[in-house]
């Protein structure tokens, strides 16, 4: 019953909202201040918008700039293109950035089949074949960058690179990754009402919430997996992230063959967002290598 009623909610603010054009310009979860007027929209750019064939449904992405190809993952469940728009800004001066929105999120549909990494990966790899034949840097935040681990795993010959910020070893019982879907959108209204329009299927956020908290709550990722990733990896964090302490950063990346580790101090898990100066000084020398 909750969850027909909280469906029939968001259909009701998606009527409400619909005789309105969306706010412009996008924003990220919880942004403190209002966007630069003339900021790009990332993730609702028609210019610069595709969509890549992942079987059960249609992965949306962005390509900005010309160069070595850059796959931007941005966070889960309250995450969005828009929220990597530093990242995207700044690396499209140099490479060829595909900025995917991962099935649920954004202009990507959730599609029928359980969540999982694997299934991740093999969405983002259709992204990146809908672009280029050649290897690629993959950067991705928190749940971008559990996808990056296991694309780099699955397909070690397609990803030269990987930056992964806010994303450590995982194991059930670590944390409780519950999502309530009506909590989360009180959180953020603005945020929200921006992403319905934005989503092919608003009714079923509350699915997507569940279907990523069953998928963390039984994932593991351990040595043993780790191991598996024979590409040079930068694994970074804000020192306040309680999610991923700096002791869990430093032992994830000690699980990696090629690692290095990037500890940002006073930030916490959005530290790109708190600190992107910082967090861009750290990944210009691994990008150089």
């Amino acid at each position: 019953m909750k969850v027909i009623l909280f469906s029939l909610l968001i259909l009701l603010c998606l009527h409400t909202y619909s005789q309105q054009q969306t706010p412009k310009p996008l924003r990220h979860f919880m942004q403190s201040g209002p966007s630069p007027a003339n900021k790009i929209q990332y993730g609702n750019n028609p210019k610069a918008g595709r969509y890549a064939n992942a079987g059960d449904t249609k992965i949306y992405y962005e390509v900005y700039g010309k160069g070595r190809p850059i796959v931007i993952l941005h966070g889960g469940i309250f995450g969005s293109t828009y929220e990597m728009h530093q990242f995207i800004d700044s690396l499209s001066k140099k490479y060829q950035v595909i900025a995917v929105s991962t099935r649920g999120h954004g202009k990507s549909a959730l599609g029928i089949q359980p969540i999982t990494y694997e299934q991740k990966a093999t969405d983002v790899m259709a992204a990146i074949n809908a672009v280029t034949k050649d290897s690629v840097i993959v950067l991705g935040f928190s749940d971008g960058g559990y996808a990056g681990y296991k694309l780099a795993s699955m397909y070690p010959g397609s990803v030269k690179k990987l930056i992964a910020i806010g994303a450590t070893e995982l194991y059930p019982g670590l944390r409780d990754f519950t999502f309530d879907a009506k909590q989360g959108v009180a959180l953020d209204s603005v945020y929200w009402k921006q992403q319905f329009k934005l989503m092919p299927e608003p009714q079923r956020l509350q699915e997507m919430f569940t279907g990523l908290g069953a998928m963390y709550n039984q994932l593991t990722l351990d040595k043993v997996f780790f191991q598996t990733i024979q590409c040079p990896v930068l694994v970074m964090a804000g020192d306040r992230d309680q999610s991923n302490p700096p002791q869990r950063v430093v032992a994830t990346a000690q699980m990696i063959l090629h690692s290095q580790v990037g500890i940002i101090p006073n930030c916490t898990h959005g530290v790109f967002l708190e600190n992107f100066a910082a967090v861009w000084a750290c990944i210009v020398p691994f990008l150089k290598q």
